[in-house]
């Protein structure tokens, strides 16, 4: 692909756009439709993402369809949600579980150098966004900015050394317009 390599934004889905359920301080994604509700500022921080020019890649992991806990058919509704609602640009899944190894799941970079090559993404100016230690790992091994959203889960490996920690994705607006935008 020719041209001016684009500036995106990489997206968690669970915990960083849309609810997670916690039971006993660990996350789990929703599972049924009328479950997957938006973070508060969530939508505001996409639709101000969108506006500065910049993609929004989601990149999640869900191994609830390996295991069987979830349908292709909830997760599709729940992307299509994402893209109709949101605006989001594109969504990049792995359906795979840690056993399997494959070069997807993250905290492995693969997502988003599927996502760099199909949209042509510059990723050193870029950044990755996500609540767990494997959304950052995931952005540092493809050269990404990246971005912590701390919601204090217990038996959860603290990330090496994310460029930001917030609470919220609405928190990191102003970082990654500073990151991206100079």
């Amino acid at each position: 692909m020719t041209g001016e390599k684009r500036r995106a934004v990489f997206l968690d889905r669970d915990g960083t756009i849309n609810w997670n359920e916690v039971r006993e301080g660990k996350p789990f994604a929703p599972t049924r439709l009328e479950d997957f509700r938006w973070l508060p500022g969530a939508p505001e921080a996409i639709a101000q993402f969108k506006a500065e020019g910049l993609l929004v890649i989601v990149v999640t992991n869900q191994p609830d369809l390996t295991t069987g806990k979830n349908s292709p058919a909830v997760i599709e509704a729940m992307n299509r949600r994402l893209t109709d609602e949101l605006g989001v640009d594109d969504i990049f899944v792995c359906p795979h579980t840690d056993v399997q190894g494959c070069d997807c799941r993250k905290p492995k970079p693969g997502l988003l150098l599927q996502a760099a090559k199909k949209w042509n993404i510059d990723l050193g100016r870029s950044v990755m966004v996500g609540d767990r230690w494997r959304d950052v790992d995931a952005g540092k091994g493809a050269g990404c900015a990246t971005v912590f959203i701390d919601h204090g889960y217990s038996g959860e490996p603290a990330p090496d050394r994310p460029d930001l920690t917030v609470k919220t994705l609405a928190e990191a607006v102003d970082f990654i317009r500073r990151s991206l935008m100079d």
